[in-house]
């Protein structure tokens, strides 16, 4: 606290400091200000270029624990925890121009795969796995991920040094091997075994871009249909009923619409990462019911390269029905010349921690591909492509009216 309290003094932060302006071109706002209702920024966006550049470099100027880990500070017994908790370790990092990103630090090493008994509810979250599932969604067109980009931080200077947050401050500690380390105080890993540590003071992890505040750009939060149970042994009824699919159709807004064909882009993306924890999805509430759905916290995606959950593919195997859109971008990316794994791992080049995938996962992506298709080839065999493949190529481009707007 001593130490803290003299470096603040040295940047004469000890008073207010004068309001600053928003730059215009800044590219946090730009980011911002592209969102519309076909995604969350423009194909071949130069905002998110220069957001990927300043996430990168930009110099932190605070750092606290996010708003969800708030609430629930001090609301648990850490006397109860006996394993690591699957929930990551993050925080937020404040920046010039008003930026801000979600930084989730490296907890596990990329050729270590989960262990087959994990449940994916108790599963650790990884910080390259949010930088591949950026990369992967812009491939695949999505653009439903925030921009993420990697980065090595300095957890004294960046983080210790910055934060006005007591507790934060509190759990940082020297390891036995002279590293800085630091860990959650509540409610998720409360001792320094589950700490994370620089080595001695540098730890890479993914940097995400934040959304427009809920007050400018309200979002809803809605129950996955194709949720999982959370316990050892229970089950939700589409992992037992083959002819779930009929009962969602009946209900709104899946009874038509785009909404379910969104939620099958949705399985196809986790399929493909892996990820099995889509317990809900969020959407921007100005753009409908037919708005995208945004693919939010995708840490614990590219965990097991050998291994394909094929029930992730529930709506898609259920329903039988996907944008030709879709279809077609999947069908591009089984075609030797844009292999799909040799573009991820062109793309992922362009970050600072590459390589963030090893090759059995970039190998992973290939085979997955295919039993996605397969997928569809069967559906199209039984019912049709008249049925299966729905047309989205024909739709009207969006007013300028459906872009989100921001007030300063």
């Amino acid at each position: 606290s001593r130490r803290h309290k003299l470096y603040r003094e040295e940047l004469n932060l000890t008073s207010p400091a004068a309001p600053l302006p928003l730059r215009p071109e800044a590219s946090w706002l730009q980011f911002h200000l592209g969102i519309s209702r076909d995604g969350l920024y423009p194909r071949s966006s130069p905002a998110v270029s220069r957001l990927l550049r300043d996430m990168q470099d930009s110099t932190t100027i605070s750092a606290d624990y996010s708003q969800d880990e708030k609430a629930l500070l001090g609301a648990c017994d850490c006397s109860q925890i006996v394993k690591p908790s699957g929930v990551h370790l993050k925080l937020v990092l404040r920046f010039q121009d008003f930026g801000k990103a979600m930084f989730k630090p490296m907890r596990q090493k990329r050729d270590e795969e989960t262990p087959e008994d994990f449940f994916y509810f108790v599963d650790f979250q990884r910080h390259n796995a949010e930088i591949a599932a950026f990369h992967l969604d812009r491939i695949l067109d999505f653009r439903r991920v925030p921009p993420t980009v990697g980065r090595l931080i300095n957890v004294t200077k960046e983080i210790l040094e910055v934060t006005k947050n007591e507790i934060l401050q509190s759990v940082f500690f020297i390891s036995p091997a002279s590293n800085v380390c630091f860990f959650a105080k509540c409610p998720y890993m409360c001792k320094t075994e589950y700490a994370v540590c620089g080595n001695p003071h540098l730890l890479e992890g993914s940097l995400s871009a934040f959304l427009p505040s809920l007050n400018l750009a309200p979002r809803l939060s809605i129950p996955n249909p194709w949720i999982r149970s959370y316990s050892f042994d229970g089950k939700e009824e589409w992992e037992v009923n083959p002819l779930y699919c009929n009962t969602v159709r009946e209900i709104y807004p899946y009874s038509n619409g785009n909404r379910l064909l969104n939620i099958i882009d949705m399985a196809i993306f986790d399929f493909l990462i892996g990820n099995m924890d889509r317990h809900h999805y969020e959407m921007f509430t100005k753009f409908g019911d037919d708005g995208f759905l945004l693919h939010l916290d995708n840490a614990r995606g590219f965990g097991r390269h050998s291994h394909d959950e094929t029930s992730i593919l529930a709506p898609l195997s259920q329903c039988c029905i996907i944008k030709r859109t879709t279809l077609l971008r999947l069908q591009l990316l089984a075609e030797p010349e844009y292999r799909l794994s040799d573009v991820m791992r062109e793309s992922l080049l362009q970050d600072l921690l590459a390589p963030v995938l090893t090759e059995p996962h970039l190998l992973a992506l290939d085979r997955r591909l295919q039993l996605i298709l397969k997928a569809v080839r069967k559906c199209i065999d039984t019912y049709g492509e008249v049925k299966v493949v729905a047309n989205d190529t024909t739709q009207p481009e969006a007013p300028a009216s459906d872009k989100v707007k921001l007030t300063t």
